[in-house]
């Protein structure tokens, strides 16, 4: 019996893994718009502006307070976008927890074959939950960015 647990494990574990690489790939295709905005728009912006701020006729102090003031906006644009990933990596952890706590309880009352079916379908309704809300978040970041269609 404990072989064909651990067998069990390992499929739940492998298709957990194939789960989470599906929201990443999801994720990683719905914030290209995003990422690109940071890493292109604003840094070119930053570069640019820092450039500017490179003035013989100007203290060092002055310039360095410059660069700094250019470098505010992809900072900001980089901790908002860190800050609403890191939200919604929560809650997937928090969702996935309470489908692997419902999968222990199961396994300790050996429902061993109901269990991995539920585990699994938990697991699966789980990441499609986040993966429908993944539109709203990019949504959210590309109106706080004030990224529009022109702009991409």
């Amino acid at each position: 019996m404990d072989h064909i647990a651990a067998a069990e494990e390992r499929i739940v574990t492998e298709k957990l893994r194939q789960k989470l690489n599906e929201v990443n790939s999801a994720v990683q295709s719905q914030l290209n718009v995003v990422q690109d905005h940071v890493n292109f728009t604003l840094q070119k912006a930053y570069f640019r502006c820092a450039y500017e701020c490179f003035d013989r006729r100007r203290r060092q102090e002055d310039i360095s307070m410059c660069v700094e003031n250019c470098s505010m906006p992809v900072l900001q644009a980089q901790n908002l976008v860190e800050g609403e990933m890191a939200k919604f990596q929560e809650r997937l952890n928090r969702s996935l927890m309470v489908c692997q706590d419902k999968f222990e309880s199961a396994k300790m009352q050996q429902m061993r074959t109901d269990a991995t079916k539920d585990m699994e379908s938990c697991v699966n309704q789980t990441v499609e939950e986040h993966v429908k809300a993944l539109p709203h978040l990019v949504a959210k970041l590309k109106a706080s960015l004030n990224i529009n269609p022109i702009n991409e």
